[in-house]
């Protein structure tokens, strides 16, 4: 396996400047806290990195600012979201031209494909790069479900070898075990199910409060996977209001915003997305405020795995 299936790895948003260009200083300013953190690695031009909005100049700029600014210590990955399979093999070869380690990949946009015509899809992506391969399995928003008989298909190509689950059905890391075990790695999606998943045996997490909360992100995964799962709990039901800002539809918006709060991003998002506003910007700034008022001290979490 060319790429460890692990950790924490953010779904990082994309930060724009106040005339809707890439702002590449602020967008800097969050990988470096995510990497002070201890992440595990970086997922570009995802749902939350607005990928519907970016123009393929700019997804490019993006994998190789942020190659040059992880400097190696982490894999960047980079979204496959495309609606037809050859555009999605040219953007899975530019990632890789780019110096991306590994992609994600959503099913086919806008065309909601079959079961043959999906598997088809992701396998034609496949054989024509090299680079490890992610299965974004979301049916709840993409309406695509990628099934465990549909992988049982895609494992025949040797770098497809990890699923995001976003199914939101707990009980399916333990499916995917039972039937493929190591062979598939399970990367949990949802941050309302992550402990939840990683305690029933998924890899690592694509986390997207992360964006705003590194910290204390990396600190649950380390903690769990260190066997202090008390002490993971604890951060964790604090941790869960704001999470619930990941399961709306202005995800971006809200997690933009709580960027905002602990000073490592922008509330700029691309229209037709804009900023939240009345009484829906209140509701999550309340929420935002409550959880920096009771804020957590985190443990030292860092290098437990040495000490287990």
């Amino acid at each position: 396996m060319s790429l460890k299936w692990e950790g924490v790895m953010p779904a990082v948003t994309t930060k724009f400047t106040d005339s809707d260009t890439l702002d590449l200083q602020m967008f800097e300013t969050n990988i470096k806290a995510q990497l002070d953190a201890g992440v595990h690695g970086i997922v570009l031009g995802g749902t939350l990195g607005e990928a519907s909005t970016l123009l393929d100049e700019e997804k490019s700029v993006l994998v190789k600012t942020t190659v040059e600014i992880v400097e190696g210590q982490v894999p960047v990955l980079m979204n496959v979201a495309e609606q037809s399979t050859k555009g999605a093999i040219a953007a899975a070869q530019k990632a890789e031209e780019d110096g991306a380690k590994g992609l994600m990949m959503l099913p086919p946009m806008r065309y909601k494909s079959g079961d043959r015509e999906t598997v088809e899809y992701f396998k034609a992506v496949a054989n024509n790069t090299s680079l490890p391969i992610m299965i974004y399995n979301n049916p709840v928003d993409y309406k695509i479900e990628v099934t465990l008989d549909m992988f049982e298909e895609l494992l025949k190509c040797d770098n497809i070898e990890a699923v995001k689950e976003s199914t939101r059905d707990i009980s399916n890391v333990t499916r995917i075990k039972n039937r493929f075990g190591d062979r598939l790695k399970i990367m949990t999606g949802v941050d309302t199910v992550a402990l939840e998943s990683l305690l029933m045996g998924a890899d690592g997490w694509v986390a997207g409060l992360v964006c705003a909360f590194p910290a204390e992100t990396v600190a649950i995964y380390e903690l769990q996977k260190a066997g202090r799962i008390k002490e993971a709990i604890e951060i964790y039901r604090w941790f869960l209001p704001l999470l619930e800002l990941d399961i709306n539809p202005k995800l971006v918006q809200n997690i933009k915003l709580a960027e905002v709060y602990t000073g490592i991003g922008s509330e700029n998002v691309r229209e037709p997305r804009l900023p939240l506003h009345g009484n829906e910007r209140k509701h999550v700034i309340d929420i935002i405020e409550a959880g920096l008022r009771t804020r957590p001290i985190l443990p030292e979490y860092k290098n437990l795995s040495a000490l287990v």
